[in-house]
């Protein structure tokens, strides 16, 4: 439509439908905005230069890391004292070899600070010792009940089981008789009769002077 047209039909008093024309003209030249889309859901996405980009943005989804603690998680498996002890059955001799250099050092260093640190290294050493044969001891005595209950049952008889309590003071019997065997009952009730006094002298009352 040339311009004249326009101009008459402004004159004719129809503004309505010149307005109407004017923006049919202008929509019709106007470029629609074309969707951002990504090729590649991996694909960085692509930001307008007009928009400022943040400073810390996702660009590549990131699996997140869960901490798996090996001593609570079922993929481990099961603790087995026994099986444990066997497969590292090497450790004790590493530990022997470990306490006798100690011992040499020891031996060097009379007194001192250094000579404080090695007593207490070698104590803990015995006592992580001790320790391990107590533990050896309990898995011997459970290992003997569990093949006599297995007699018993062979047998015929109903197998009886026995109370934690009653493991606990077959356990302790047999700690007394190894003690008394390699002459140590002395020196350990001594030390069990001083722990013991210490524990009731905390219960008694203050003395007042």
């Amino acid at each position: 439509m040339s311009f004249e047209e326009l101009l008459r039909l402004q004159g004719q008093g129809r503004p309505k439908a010149h307005k109407q024309l004017v923006a049919g003209n202008s929509t019709r030249t106007r470029s629609p905005q074309q969707p951002v889309c990504v090729a590649d859901k991996h694909r960085p996405l692509e930001m307008s230069a007009k928009v400022r980009v943040p400073f810390l943005r996702q660009v590549v989804p990131i699996s997140k890391k869960v901490a798996r603690d090996p001593r609570f998680d079922d993929l481990s498996g099961d603790y087995n004292p026994e099986v444990f002890d066997k497969t590292y059955q090497f450790l004790n001799d590493i530990r022997a070899k470990e306490k006798q250099l100690v011992k040499k050092q020891l031996k060097k260093h009379r007194s001192g600070e250094e000579h404080d640190k090695l007593q207490q290294l070698l104590q803990r050493m015995e006592q992580q010792e001790m320790a391990q044969q107590e533990r050896k001891q309990q898995q011997e005595l459970r290992l003997a009940l569990k093949q006599e209950r297995r007699a018993q049952a062979q047998q015929g008889h109903r197998p009886y089981f026995l109370k934690k309590s009653e493991q606990r003071q077959l356990a302790l019997a047999e700690k007394f008789k190894e003690l008394r065997r390699s002459k140590k009952l002395e020196s350990f009730l001594s030390r069990k009769r001083r722990r013991n006094a210490g524990k009731d002298r905390r219960h008694l009352p203050l003395s007042k002077e």
